[in-house]
C-alpha cells in the first residue's frame, strides 16, 4: 500500500508556493470520503475563510476610510482582479448603483480578459501587463480615484500592473491578498491580508480565498456607504427604486423613517421623484430646494441634514400626512 503523505522533497516545493497553492495534507483523500463527510469538510474550510476575516478588519477599515475620503469630493472606484478574484470585485462593484445609487460613471470594473473573463477563462489574459496598462489608462485614474486589486496569491500580473498604474497616476490603491508576503500587498497604499491558508483542492482559489475576498469586499464597499452617507437608520435611503418591489420598499422606508401614512409616502416619493433621502425631508414640511441644499451641504447624509432644521423652521415629521 502506497504512503498518501507527501514527500520531504514535496514538502520543500509546496513550501516555496503561495499559501493558496499549497497541498493541504488533511483534503488528500477527499475525493474518497463519503459525501456527507466531504461536504462536512468543506463547509468546515468556508467558515473558517470567514473567521479569517476578523483580524483583517482594522485594515479594511482603514482603507475604506481613506477611500471615502477621496470619494467624497466626486472621485471614481475602480476594482481589478483576474479570473475569480476579478469576478468577485465585478459583483460587488456592479451592486453599488442600484443598492446605493453609486454614479456608474464613477465606477470602474476591470478584469483580466474583458467581458468574456466573467462567464469564462481567459486564463492567458492575467499574465499581460500590457492589458492591464491599457485598461487601466482607459479609466483615466488621478488623485481623486480609488483603486481596489484582487488576487489570492497577490502576484497575479494583470492586477499588479492596474495597481501600479493607478498608484503612479495619484490614485489611492488597496490591495486584497491571501498570501503572506505577496508582492500585490507591499504595491498598495493599503495592504488588506486575509491568511486562509491552503485550499481543500490545492489551487482552487474559488473556494476559501474566493469566500474571503467575497466578505471582505462586502465589508470594506458597505462602511464605504455608511462614510458616505447612503445609508441612514440601518436603510439604504440612496436606492434606486427601479421596480415594483423597490418602488414598495421605498415607500415602507419613507413610512418606518417618518411614521407617516402610506398615502403621505406615495405622495412625497411622486414628488421626490422617487428619492427616499428628499421625500424624508419633504414628510418632514422642508421644501424640495431647500432639502436638497441641505443634503448638498450635508455631504448626502440625511440625519445630519434633518438636524440642521432651525427651532423656528422645525415641523413635526407627517406633515403631509394624509
Amino acid at each position: 500500500m502506497s504512503d498518501s503523505r507527501p514527500s520531504a522533497a514535496g514538502h520543500a516545493l509546496s513550501e516555496l508556493l503561495p499559501a493558496t497553492e499549497r497541498v493541504d495534507p488533511r483534503y488528500l483523500s477527499l475525493d474518497e470520503w463519503p459525501s456527507p463527510v466531504a461536504l462536512d469538510a468543506l463547509l468546515e474550510a468556508q467558515l473558517s475563510a470567514v473567521a479569517a476575516v476578523r483580524p483583517a478588519l482594522p485594515a479594511i477599515a482603514a482603507a475604506a476610510e481613506a477611500a471615502a475620503d477621496r470619494l467624497r469630493v466626486g472621485g471614481r472606484l475602480i476594482y481589478c482582479g483576474a479570473g475569480t478574484s476579478g469576478r468577485i470585485g465585478v459583483q460587488d462593484g456592479a451592486e453599488l448603483p442600484p443598492t446605493f445609487d453609486w454614479p456608474e460613471d464613477r465606477l470602474g470594473l476591470l478584469i483580466a480578459g474583458g467581458r468574456d473573463a466573467l462567464t469564462r477563462a481567459v486564463e492567458n489574459a492575467e499574465d499581460r501587463d500590457e492589458l492591464a496598462l491599457a485598461d487601466m489608462a482607459a479609466q483615466h485614474p488621478g488623485p481623486g480615484d480609488v483603486a481596489v486589486g484582487l488576487a489570492a496569491s497577490g502576484a497575479t500580473p494583470y492586477v499588479l500592473a492596474c495597481l501600479s498604474a493607478a498608484r503612479q497616476a495619484g490614485a489611492l490603491t488597496v490591495a486584497v491578498a491571501n498570501s503572506p508576503g505577496a508582492p500585490l500587498l507591499a504595491a498598495a497604499d493599503h495592504a488588506i491580508l486575509v491568511q486562509t491558508g491552503p485550499e481543500p483542492i490545492a489551487g482552487s482559489t474559488r473556494l476559501k480565498a474566493g469566500t474571503s475576498q467575497k466578505v471582505v469586499l462586502n465589508l470594506f464597499s458597505t462602511l464605504l456607504m455608511l462614510r458616505l452617507g447612503r445609508v441612514w437608520r440601518g436603510q439604504m435611503v440612496d436606492m434606486v427604486a427601479r421596480n415594483d418591489k423597490l418602488r414598495r420598499r421605498a415607500v415602507r422606508m419613507v413610512r418606518s423613517l417618518t411614521e407617516c401614512s402610506e398615502a403621505a409616502a406615495v405622495q412625497a416619493l411622486s414628488r421626490s421623484g422617487g428619492r427616499v433621502k428628499l421625500a424624508v425631508m419633504l414628510v418632514h414640511g422642508i421644501d424640495a430646494d431647500e432639502a436638497a441644499s441641505r443634503l448638498l451641504t450635508a455631504g448626502g447624509h440625511l440625519g445630519r441634514a434633518l438636524a440642521a432644521d432651525s427651532p423656528a423652521n422645525e415641523q413635526r415629521p407627517g406633515a403631509l400626512r394624509v
